[in-house]
């Protein structure tokens, strides 16, 4: 805004001291001082607001009316409260300066100005900040020289003063603001576990159909969380339904509160998540080849074709995933299913777009991520070709690869409060191969493996292959009416005197089978005395009329407790 306006506005109450000529000088903000030297507070263009404190005596004005210019202020505003009248040599010394300088009526208070200053400077900053986003907007989809999302999240910083990050749906930083400094300070960077709750919020506050923008309080700071969606609309279940996007779409969280945000500001973050939204079409763009390859890999390996046809194709899609490989990578498999619970929806390509994101490297950032990764989809699966670079050593064998028990650590509370009550996830990982003939087996073992995630509890499961050469392989296809029998024969009569006379054998047959039968390990685990571990052991066979000392019954207890 002008100093001018400042001078035109009645209900302000300025009386023009000096400095007419500069009355169209532009104010970026507001500032009340009376330090004799303000000068590392101000960064130029302020409205300088004074109640005339500082100034002991006449000699007093002209250093600091020197100060206020020296940092680019707009004008100096003195109040008459503290002496009656502005004092001459400060009239004086802001001539001297060209300084333009206002008299504040005693009846108007200080913060009746500032209030003013910031909402008119406020909207015009958002005036101008839309401009901008306008701009960018038709650059990035007229090509690439846009810059990306780093330069909107910077603008928001420098122009609305607003700290913002995009976030993927997983809780992965995909932007942030690069060195940005505002009037808080340079934006600091989220870490991993205020990103991931985030991105739960903002995935529950979805699934449950509130209102946006969700407002999140971490840590006493508020943020409010906007989605990024798609030109297109996506990998939704059925129209209407936000279960599938809400698994693939972006989200922009603000740290402020905007639910007292006018509608203009609200209308300037759509427009900024609608540019977001270029990017993640960009994105989704660039991995349109590496799906192509992954879906012909998969019908070959699915329709039996033979093995050397099956390597022609890998050895086309080695170079695309990576880059400058010398020979052929092994290859793992990884194998994902999103299950709706009202069964509705196809949820094959939603799993896709999931099973990109969660095998992104957790290291990486940008919208651009190091995702080497071709997933296809075929029904309500996923499936994931993921390269491993070929090791040579004695033994031949790849790199530790994709591990099922890592895989799902860190994006399991997201899409945990996104699946909540709706469905589950479950993936399967198999060993890794290194030919075309091992692919085939791959497949089959990571649906295997598949199946052993979805026999367990939880919305968010995975299984390795490593599982499948253990008896956890053979109990989730056990009948469940076989499964009630056998684990009722064994341990109802134990659960019925635990009970009645809360003797606690079901914990200590699961400690002493847990040490292998060793007396002296399980006592002191369990903080008894050998003896009353004997009597309780001893209770235990009794009740059942097993004999603890054989192997076969152990075993029978050990499949009975994993079973119940």
């Amino acid at each position: 805004m002008r100093l001018r306006a400042l001078l035109d506005t009645d209900a302000l109450g300025l009386k023009l001291l000096g400095g007419e000529d500069e009355l169209d000088r532009g104010v970026r903000g507001v500032m009340t001082t009376d330090l004799r030297d303000p000068s590392r507070y101000l960064s130029g263009g302020e409205l300088v607001l004074t109640g005339l404190a500082w100034r002991r005596d006449a000699a007093d004005s002209e250093p600091f009316v020197r100060i206020l210019v020296q940092a680019g202020v707009a004008a100096l505003a003195a109040g008459e409260a503290e002496l009656g009248d502005v004092p001459d040599d400060l009239v004086v010394a802001c001539a001297r300066h060209r300084l333009p300088l206002f008299a504040v009526h005693e009846s108007v208070a200080f913060a009746t100005i500032t209030e003013h200053v910031v909402r008119q400077v406020s909207g015009e900053r958002a005036g101008d900040l839309a401009a901008v986003v306008d701009r960018h907007r038709r650059m990035m989809t007229s090509g690439p020289a846009g810059g990306g999302p780093d330069v909107v999240l910077d603008l928001l910083g420098s122009d609305l003063d607003l700290r913002a990050w995009v976030l993927s749906p997983t809780g992965r930083l995909i932007a942030a603001p690069k060195g940005t400094t505002g009037a808080r300070g340079t934006v600091p960077a989220l870490d991993p576990e205020a990103c991931a709750r985030l991105a739960a919020e903002h995935l529950a506050a979805v699934r449950t159909g509130r209102r946006g923008p969700h407002r999140v309080v971490l840590d006493r700071t508020t943020y409010s969380l906007f989605p990024v969606r798609g030109s297109g609309r996506g990998p939704s279940s059925e129209p209407g339904d936000p279960r599938g996007t809400m698994l693939s779409d972006w989200l922009l969280a603000v740290e402020a509160d905007a639910g007292d945000w006018a509608e203009e500001r609200l209308d300037l973050l759509q427009g900024v998540t609608q540019l977001i939204a270029v990017e993640r079409d960009r994105r989704d763009a660039a991995r349109t080849v590496r799906r192509r390859l992954a879906q012909e890999v998969l019908e070959l390996v699915q329709t039996g074709a033979a093995p050397a046809e099956i390597a022609a194709r890998l050895r086309v899609a080695a170079p695309v995933l990576l880059p400058g490989l010398g020979t052929a990578p092994h290859w793992q498999v990884v194998v994902a299913r999103v299950e709706w619970e009202d069964g509705r929806g196809d949820g094959g390509p939603v799993t896709q777009a999931l099973l990109e994101e969660i095998l992104v490297d957790p290291a990486s950032t940008g919208p651009e991520p190091s995702d080497r990764i071709a997933v296809a989809h075929t029904g309500d699966e996923a499936i994931a070709l993921v390269p491993l670079p070929s090791v040579t050593d004695e033994h031949d064998e790849a790199g530790p690869g994709v591990q099922a028990d890592a895989l799902l650590e860190s994006v399991r509370g997201p899409l945990t409060a996104g699946l909540d009550g709706d469905g589950r996830l479950t993936v399967g990982v198999s060993a890794a191969v290194h030919s075309a003939e091992g692919l085939r087996g791959a497949l089959e073992e990571a649906r295997h493996a598949r199946r052993v995630a979805a026999a367990r509890p939880g919305r968010v499961c995975a299984a390795g292959h490593q599982e499948l050469a253990s008896h956890v392989l053979l109990l989730p296809f056990v009948p469940d009416d076989v499964r009630r029998a056998f684990t009722a024969r064994l341990l109802d009569p134990l659960r019925e005197y635990d009970r009645r006379h809360r003797a606690e054998l079901i914990p200590t047959l699961e400690a002493f089978l847990d040490c292998d039968g060793s007396w002296t390990r399980c006592a002191t685990r369990l903080h008894l005395h050998v003896n009353t571990l004997r009597y309780r052991v001893g209770r235990i066979e009794q009740l059942t009329g097993r004999d603890l000392s054989r192997l076969e019954d152990k075993l029978d207890f050990f499949l009975a407790l994993r079973m119940s």
